[in-house]
């Protein structure tokens, strides 16, 4: 017995599992060449050894029949004989093989009606959206033509919001990967993707978002052609006394950029909103640099104690 063989005894005595490579790695030594000993058969089930008895068990001789009184008979009486217990046996099997091969009922109505449940659909949408000063969120369903940017800068810069050339706008699609998961609550789903892009653009950016715009219509029919496929973005927004419940952000509404395109008249009626917002704009960047103050002394008197 060479060295090997006496390491996998003692191994195999501690309760350690001994293995060996299959295939021999790049640069690797060779495995010792030993002689390995067979390992021992898996023992017979009882069952089947009882199998094998029974069929190895001559027949029982036959002898003439003696008139007797009938007895009744009992459903606890034990089956003695070879072929009963055989037959017993092959019941049994037959039972067992089955029930696997019938997948478990999990709801007997479908069951009856002969139907299935259809898979939900996620819900579809996709979104534009700049981030003024870090602070106010612009959101427009679908893209956002050059004409629709360029006109939304002259508006931010006539009320005062946004100095100079529009951000970079960034688009956001749900679902954003097709068929890539199974769909439980498809609203719940599109409501956590939107807010998951929100807050992880927020954390690469350095957001600190107080507001958000919407341009556009919310309703549930909306009139513009590139939100008429779409799902409710009113639903999705969670949106409830001017609070969006998804983003946790109050939200100001606006008319769709498109149809400020071409109607003066439109413009007129936006111009006093305008104003109320720039000066919104104003408040809440005072209210923020009061907050921002406030967080640095805190950090202060913090670090000064400690």
């Amino acid at each position: 017995m060479n060295q090997e063989v006496t390491r996998r005894h003692y191994l195999d005595a501690m309760g350690i599992t001994a293995w060996a490579a299959k295939y021999q790695l790049p640069n690797a030594l060779p495995t010792e060449a030993c002689e390995w000993e067979e390992s021992a058969p898996a023992p017979t089930p009882p069952r089947e050894r009882l199998q094998a008895l029974l069929d190895d068990a001559p027949a029982p001789r036959r002898q003439a029949p003696k008139p007797q009184a009938p007895e009744p008979e009992t459903p606890d009486e034990t089956i003695a004989s070879p072929s009963g217990v055989r037959a017993l046996l092959s019941q049994d099997k037959q039972q067992g093989k089955s029930n696997q091969s019938k997948p478990a009922i999990a709801n007997p109505e479908t069951a009856m009606s002969g139907g299935s449940a259809a898979p939900a659909q996620p819900l579809k949408f996709d979104l534009s959206c700049v981030c003024l000063g870090g602070r106010w969120l612009v959101l427009k369903a679908g893209g956002m033509p050059p004409l629709e940017q360029q006109l939304l800068a002259n508006l931010l810069q006539a009320a005062g919001i946004q100095r100079g050339a529009l951000p970079e706008v960034s688009h956001f699609t749900w679902p954003q990967m097709a068929n890539a998961f199974a769909v439980e609550d498809p609203l719940d789903e599109a409501r956590e993707g939107l807010a998951a892009f929100i807050d992880g653009s927020a954390s690469r950016q350095g957001w600190r978002l107080e507001r958000l715009l919407w341009w556009g219509e919310l309703d549930d029919e909306p009139d513009t052609e590139s939100v008429a496929e779409q799902a409710s973005l009113n639903r999705i927004l969670n949106v409830t006394d001017g609070q969006s419940q998804t983003l946790s952000l109050p939200l100001w509404q606006g008319p769709a950029l498109g149809s400020l395109l071409d109607s003066a008249s439109s413009k007129r009626d936006l111009w006093p909103v305008l104003l109320a917002l720039g000066q919104q704009w104003e408040t809440d960047k005072a209210i923020g640099a009061q907050s921002e103050i406030a967080r640095l002394e805190s950090a202060q008197q913090a670090t000064d104690d400690y």
